[in-house]
């Protein structure tokens, strides 16, 4: 197809001729062929071009400033088309030709040279109608910078011309509906970011500047990098600066004051070449020292910078560099360019190397002792960079782009008429080739280099992303090297994955090591991080963690059974609470309950080494030593409130409290019965009374009166059982073990039918307590039932009102204390007659008759 803008198409009646209108006059190199392929690279990196014009003047352009790198991938591409014009197996018959120009690093000149490969060298050129026909070029290799591919495929991608970059790698080229023909053999920019932001990681660099350059390569790098870094939570930049295109003095200067006042000790740069040879400058006039470079593949390896005037800043760079390869032949090759001493560019580089001119010399120069070029000098033993393929990245590159296009093109000159991928299973020819039909074989390309890499494109023209990770070393001797420390690539399962030997790395600094990055020093071990108003989240306080939280991120609150220690670093098992018989409280109600269980045992040894005498027989004996047990019992069961809460702990020690007191005041309760019952009896026609209450009656009503608390204790258990429980409403850092009663309506009920039937006990006792008796023990009941009740009535409150185990130890002293009463209220006058006053132990005096005292 033609290019409208620069061809003047002429009609005739048979065919029809393209002309070019206007030509530019350009430091290019060419190579006839059946097939020409285009290539577009940086020979020079300045160039003086003070207007876009048509001219026929050729003087019009100036490159100055040679690039040896960027002539070397230039010849590249030449070696790649000789080596494929000699190899039988691909391209049979077909022979390869090239035109390379210089972009001289300037977008116009980029773009005007991409314009004429795709137009074409020759004054006029015959096409078939509609200007169909074989395009001058199939494909273009180029161009090395991402704003210029944008450009030149802007509009060659409206004619499907294919475009093979090898060092375009911003993300936005993967835009396959606005670059439909833009193939490249280096990775794009999203995997570079996320590789970089690996990096960064594997260090513990969280604050770091970002440098990029004012194109489209830096300019969406910066967009992508601040985008994936803030995703990845991996950490902040503490500035984003755009270094600018050509002489900005004013602006260097404020950028690297920047450098200098920031707490960041990393750098990324994502620029050219051309961007760090100025920023350097400007880093050596302010002697901005201690930074740790992290260079973008643009410039890693680039060994314009590898100088002793910038490697005490430079050196220990990390960079991400091309993937390396070999390519056997090419530096025989290079030693051969000599025979192509007539081409311009080979020219330029022979007097630049050489530090000659061809003749006739520039007017003054043999005077001034200049050489005059021969074009027989020993380029071998000059020993110069352009002849080192020890680090072949962006020449691999190209390598891999030439390939490309010629086993596309072979694939498709073996298409079989009739079997094609096109319309009606036509096959493309030279003859009559569209550039779109070039496109579709390029896109499934599919082979290994002699280096053993595959080379294939996915659906957005990109190729496998693989990058070393490259590290910069100023060796004792001046000489400067850069070598491989790792590796980053994309797997298919797992994504991306980095791969470091940091024994490798070389530090430029006086530790050795890692430098630190941050904006704000880790939080110790006990505290949070608590952000800084209007900075990064990178930037923060440190605020101690409050009690029960730990962590030096985020303050997270410990597990139910743990506490946060003093330090605030990590937790602790919560101290458990409960009423122990090994603490002071514990042994002292401990001591106290199985005293007063002796004091029972030997209060009914007395009374059973006695039980014949009238005080122990006196108002049913039964009774009393039934009394005595329940008392025990009393006392016993206050021990199963101490120790560690179980749930049969629970369950039986409130039902044996509860039936335990019950049978203690339902005998006292009879007790007092009989009192009346006997004293009504005395009394003329009262004998009856004592009829209706005999022994078997008193044993009933005892039976009865517990039975029904243990029906209470039962119904309370099956319906809502006492369980243990782990309480930290008290104390935050504690676990109070303690019984909760399941049912208050059960406990209540419990408790109101002991108070019932002491009250009852009481207030019969009360009435008794003047009978005419010697020995009225309704007098002792009376006063024993008015501690049991005054001891109860004061345990409510008490026990409402007490924390945690102080709960049990108010329960346990309430039984203790009440049964100390009964027991001592009751049998403790009783004990002291039978055993000291035994003269009073007889039936006359317990029934009233005078004594005889001897």
């Amino acid at each position: 197809d033609c290019i409208p803008c620069y061809i003047t198409l002429h009609s005739s009646s048979l065919f029809s001729s393209c002309k070019l209108r206007r030509k530019f006059y350009l430091n290019d190199m060419h190579k006839p062929g059946d097939v020409v392929l285009g290539g577009l690279f940086e020979v020079h990196y300045t160039s003086v071009f003070p207007k876009l014009s048509f001219t026929s003047e050729p003087n019009q352009l100036s490159c100055q400033g040679f690039d040896t790198a960027g002539f070397r991938h230039a010849m590249t591409m030449a070696f790649a088309i000789d080596e494929i014009n000699k190899n039988p197996n691909l391209l049979p018959n077909v022979t390869l030709g090239y035109s390379l120009y210089d972009n001289c690093a300037t977008l116009v000149i980029g773009f005007s040279a991409a314009l004429l490969l795709a137009s074409g060298q020759e004054e006029q050129f015959l096409l078939q109608e509609e200007c169909l026909g074989t395009p001058p070029v199939l494909g273009i290799v180029g161009d090395s910078f991402s704003t210029f591919s944008i450009a030149t495929s802007d509009v060659l991608g409206l004619f499907n011309l294919p475009i093979v970059s090898y060092y375009a790698t911003c993300s936005c080229l993967s835009d396959r509906q606005r670059f439909p023909s833009f193939f490249r053999t280096i990775p794009s920019d999203a995997f570079q970011v996320r590789a970089m932001i690996k990096i960064l990681k594997r260090f513990g660099w969280t604050w770091a500047g970002l440098l990029v350059s004012d194109d489209d390569y830096g300019l969406h790098v910066s967009q992508t990098f601040q985008s994936d870094l803030a995703q990845s939570g991996g950490g902040c930049l503490a500035y984003s600066e755009i270094l600018p295109w050509g002489e900005n003095p004013a602006e260097l200067k404020r950028i690297v004051e920047i450098m200098k006042r920031s707490t960041a000790r990393v750098v990324i740069v994502f620029a050219h070449q051309i961007h760090m040879i100025q920023l350097m400058e400007e880093v050596v006039r302010e002697n901005v020292t201690g930074l740790q470079w992290i260079a973008s593949e643009a410039w890693s390896a680039a060994a314009v910078l590898q100088t002793p005037r910038f490697m005490p800043y430079l050196s220990g760079t990390l960079g991400i560099a091309i993937r390396r390869g070999e390519i056997l032949g090419l530096r025989d090759f290079l030693l051969r360019i000599h025979f192509l001493i007539n081409t311009f560019q080979v020219m330029q580089f022979w007097e630049y190397t050489f530090d000659c001119r061809f003749a006739p010399p520039p007017a003054g120069w043999v005077e001034a002792g200049g050489e005059v070029c021969t074009g027989q000098e020993d380029l071998e033993s000059l020993g110069t960079e352009f002849l080192d393929v020890s680090d072949l990245r962006p020449e691999y590159n190209i390598y891999k782009a030439v390939y490309a296009l010629a086993y596309a093109l072979d694939d498709m000159l073996q298409c079989e008429p009739g079997r094609g991928p096109f319309s009606g299973h036509s096959c493309a020819t030279l003859q009559i080739l569209k550039p779109w039909q070039l496109i579709h074989y390029l896109e499934k390309v599919n082979f290994t280099t002699s280096f053993g890499d595959q080379v294939s494109f996915d659906e957005n023209g990109d190729a496998l992303p693989i990058y070393d990770v490259m590290n910069w070393l100023w060796l004792p001797d001046g000489r400067t090297k850069v070598h491989s420390v790792g590796l980053v690539k994309k797997l298919a399962s797992k994504g991306e994955e980095l791969t470091l030997d940091e024994e490798k790395i070389f530090w430029n600094f006086d530790s050795k090591q890692s430098p630190l990055s941050v904006c704000s020093e880790s939080c110790p071990p006990g505290t949070r991080m608590a952000r800084k108003k209007g900075q990064p989240f990178c930037c923060f306080d440190c605020v101690p963690c409050s009690e029960g939280k730990f962590n030096s991120m985020e303050c997270t609150s410990c597990p139910e059974d743990f506490w946060s220690n003093v330090q605030r670093d990590h937790c602790i098992p919560k101290k458990t609470e409960f009423l122990s018989y090994h603490e002071p409280l514990g042994i002292c109600l401990t001591t106290t309950s199985l005293l007063g269980t002796f004091i029972c045992a030997v209060v009914l040894g007395i009374f059973t080494y006695h039980r014949s005498t009238p005080m122990v027989r006196a108002n049913n004996s039964e009774l009393s030593f039934l009394l005595l047990l329940s008392l025990k019992s009393c006392f016993l069961c206050s021990l199963l409130f101490i120790g560690r809460p179980s749930l049969w702990t629970c369950q039986l020690r409130h039902a044996a409290f509860g039936i335990s007191f019950v049978l203690c005041v339902s005998c006292i309760l009879v007790k007092t019965i009989v009192v009346l019952a006997v004293f009504k009896a005395s009394k003329p026609g009262g004998g009856a009374s004592l009829k209706w209450f005999g022994a078997v009656q008193q044993r009933g009503t005892v039976l009865v009166l517990t039975s029904i608390q243990a029906a209470i204790c039962t119904a309370w258990i099956v319906s809502a059982s006492p369980a243990p429980h782990k309480n930290t409403q008290y104390h935050n850092d504690k676990i109070v073990y303690e019984c909760v009663v399941g049912s208050t309506v059960g406990f209540a009920v419990l408790l109101s039918y002991v108070g019932f039937l002491a009250i009852l006990s009481f207030l019969l006792a009360f009435l008794a307590r003047n009978l005419p008796d010697n020995f009225n023990e309704a007098k002792l009941i009376t006063f024993s039932m008015l501690i049991f009740c005054a001891v109860w009535v004061a345990f409510v409150p008490a026990y409402v009102n007490s924390p945690g185990k102080y709960s049990d130890a108010v329960e346990v002293f309430a039984i203790l204390a009440s049964s100390f009463g009964l027991l001592l209220a009751l049998f403790g006058p009783k004990c002291y007659i039978i055993l000291l006053r035994p003269e009073r132990n007889t039936k006359k005096a317990i029934m009233g008759r005078s004594i005889t005292k001897t």
